[in-house]
C-alpha cells in the first residue's frame, strides 16, 4: 500500500483564508518526501465553502510539485462538463513537464448543482459530457494532429502543446462513488479509480467489478484504486476524537449546504436521468458524522494502535487497494495538528502495512 494526502477545502472566507488554507497545505506537501507519502491530490469544485478554494487542482499540483519531488500529483477530479479540452490536455501537458513526469489525470462527472446551475450545464448531460471530454483528453495526450467530430466539441488537425512528459501519457483515473456502471466502465477503459470510504458497505462487490472489467478488457496489471478517508492520529484517542469529531462534522455539513445551494436538490424538487437516487444519497448524507463513520469503519482516527486496526479492519471488508488517499487538514484542523498527526501515522502506522 502506498499513502497520499487529499486536500479538500471546506471554508471559506470567514473562517480561514485562501491564502493560509493553501500555504499550510503546500507546507504539509513539503514533509511527503521524508514521511514518506507518495501522492498528493485536489479537487475541483466552485463558488461554496465546500471546495470553493479550489477551482483549479493543476494550479495547486504545479506549486505541490515544488515541495515535494518524489509525490505523484493526482487531480481528484477535474470536471469535464465545465472545461474545454483543449485547454485541459495543454495544462496537463505543461504540469508534467514541471513536475518531471508526476502528474496523474483524474476525472469526474460533477455532483453538485449549483455548480451546473451557474455554468449553464444540464445534469442530464453529465454522463455524455465526461465521456466525450475524456475521450478526446486522451487522444490528445497520445496523438498528434487530431481531428474531432462530437455532440459538444469539434476542431480539426490539432496537435495539443506541451507534448506530455510521459510516453504514451500520463495515467488516467476516474472518481466514482461506487456504483457498478461507473466502477465498470473506468476498468472496462483501463483507468485508475478513486473511491471514497464512506460511500458504502460494498465496496468488496464494488473493487470486484472494476477488477473483473479491467480483467475482461485485456489490460495488464489489475489497476490502482485510491480509497479516500479523513484521518487524524494522536497519542491520546480522546483529544484525538475532540479535534477530529467537530471538523469531520461541519466537513459533512459543508458538503449538505453545498448540494442544496440555490436548488431544489436533496428536498424532493428535482431530479435528473443521470444522477439516479440522488435524494436517498442526500438522506444518507444527513445521517453522516464522525460518530456514524468512527462506528462503521469509515473514517481513521484516534492512536496509532486504534487506526491500524480501523485499517485493518477495513481491508478485511472491503478488500486490497493500492493508494490511501488521506484527508488530514480538514476543516479548521491546524497546520501543526495535521503535521503532529501525518508524522505519527507514518512512523508508527505505516510500517505495519508496507
Amino acid at each position: 500500500m502506498e499513502y497520499g494526502l487529499q486536500f479538500f477545502p471546506d471554508i471559506g472566507p470567514d473562517q480561514k483564508s485562501a491564502q493560509q488554507y493553501w500555504n499550510e497545505s503546500l507546507d504539509l506537501v513539503g514533509l511527503c518526501d521524508e514521511l514518506g507519502y507518495s501522492q498528493v491530490r485536489t479537487v475541483e469544485h466552485y463558488f461554496e465553502p465546500y471546495g470553493g478554494y479550489s477551482p483549479s487542482p493543476h494550479i495547486f499540483l504545479t506549486a505541490a510539485s515544488q515541495r515535494s519531488k518524489k509525490a505523484r500529483l493526482l487531480t481528484g477530479a477535474v470536471l469535464p462538463i465545465f472545461n474545454h479540452p483543449l485547454k485541459v490536455a495543454g495544462e496537463i501537458g505543461m504540469v508534467d513537464a514541471i513536475s518531471n513526469g508526476r502528474i496523474d489525470c483524474g476525472f469526474g462527472r460533477a455532483f453538485l448543482p449549483h455548480e451546473f446551475q451557474r455554468f449553464g450545464r444540464s445534469m442530464d448531460e453529465s454522463r455524455a459530457r465526461f465521456e466525450e471530454g475524456v475521450t478526446i483528453i486522451r487522444r490528445l495526450l497520445e496523438e498528434e494532429n487530431v481531428t474531432f467530430e462530437g455532440k459538444f466539441h469539434s476542431f480539426n488537425n490539432v496537435t495539443s502543446l506541451p507534448r506530455p512528459t510521459q510516453q504514451p501519457r500520463p495515467p488516467i483515473w476516474t472518481a466514482a462513488l461506487g456504483t457498478p456502471e461507473s466502477v465498470g466502465a473506468a476498468g472496462k477503459a483501463g483507468n485508475n479509480l478513486m473511491l471514497v470510504a464512506f460511500a458504502g458497505p460494498a465496496m468488496r462487490d464494488v473493487l470486484n467489478i472494476y477488477r473483473e472489467e479491467w480483467d475482461k478488457a485485456g489490460h495488464k496489471g489489475r489497476g490502482k484504486v485510491a480509497m479516500g478517508f479523513h484521518m487524524f492520529c494522536h497519542e491520546d484517542r480522546e483529544e484525538a476524537y475532540r479535534i477530529a469529531r467537530p471538523n469531520v462534522n461541519k466537513y459533512f455539513d459543508s458538503l449538505i449546504s453545498a448540494i442544496e445551494s440555490n436548488s431544489g436538490w436533496g428536498k424532493g424538487t428535482a431530479s435528473s436521468k443521470d444522477y439516479p437516487g440522488y435524494e436517498q444519497h442526500m438522506a444518507k448524507l444527513r445521517e453522516t458524522s464522525f460518530d456514524s463513520m468512527l462506528e462503521a469503519g469509515a473514517i481513521l482516527a484516534g492512536t496509532p494502535d486504534d487506526i491500524c486496526k480501523q485499517l485493518g479492519d477495513y481491508i478485511d471488508v472491503a478488500g486490497e487497494f493500492e493508494y490511501l488517499s488521506m484527508q488530514v487538514n480538514f476543516h479548521l484542523v491546524t497546520f501543526d495538528e495535521a503535521a503532529a498527526s501525518m508524522r505519527l501515522f507514518s512512523e508508527q502506522v505505516m510500517p505495519n502495512f508496507r
